[in-house]
C-alpha cells in the first residue's frame, strides 16, 4: 500500500488512476527529470537519473493497476483464479505475491499478519484464497513467472 501511496504522489494523483491523466503527468515528469537535460558534472544529474527511473517505474506500476487495465485483463486473471491452483506464495509487510500453476504472479496489496495467518492455516489453501483474498485486495499482475526446477 505504501508503494501506491507513493507513486501517487509522485504523479499527483488524488484518487481513481486515469490513464490519459497519468500518461500526462508521465510525460512532464520525464520532461522535467530527463537525465539528457543535465550536463556531466551538474550536480543535478545523478538526481536526474535516480527520478527518471523512478518515474518509469511508477508509472509502469501505476498502468498496472489502472481500472482499465485491470479491466482489459479480467478474463484472463479470472480463467488463472478460478483454473489454476497456487503454487508459491510469499509475504511481506503487507504484500502477498502468489505464483499460480499456470505460471503467472499476482500481487495482493493490504494483507495483513493475521489474515496471512489465517491463510496458510486453512485447511484448503485455494478456497481460502478464493473466498477472503482474491474478491477483497487490491491486485496487480506481477512480471515474475514460475520457475520450473
Amino acid at each position: 500500500m505504501k508503494r501506491i501511496h507513493e507513486y501517487k504522489k509522485l504523479f499527483g494523483l488524488q484518487t481513481e488512476i486515469d490513464l490519459k491523466d497519468l500518461k500526462k503527468k508521465y510525460r512532464n515528469l520525464v520532461k522535467q527529470w530527463h537525465p539528457d537535460k543535465f550536463q556531466d558534472g551538474d550536480p543535478l544529474q545523478q538526481e536526474a537519473e535516480m527520478q527518471s527511473r523512478k518515474i518509469i517505474d511508477g508509472y509502469h506500476f501505476l498502468v498496472s493497476m489502472a481500472p482499465e487495465t485491470k479491466e482489459k485483463n479480467l478474463p484472463a486473471y479470472t480463467k488463472t483464479i478460478t483454473n489454476s491452483a497456487i503454487a508459491d506464495y510469499q509475504h511481506k509487510g503487507l504484500l502477498l505475491e502468489i505464483t499460480f500453476t499456470d505460471g503467472t504472479t499476482y500481487e495482493y496489496f493490504g494483507i495483513t499478519k493475521p489474515v496471512y495467518q489465517k491463510m496458510v492455516n486453512a485447511g484448503n489453501l485455494n478456497r481460502f484464497a478464493k473466498r477472503s483474498i482474491y474478491p477483497k485486495y487490491t491486485y496487480r499482475k506481477s512480471k515474475r513467472i514460475l520457475q520450473e526446477s
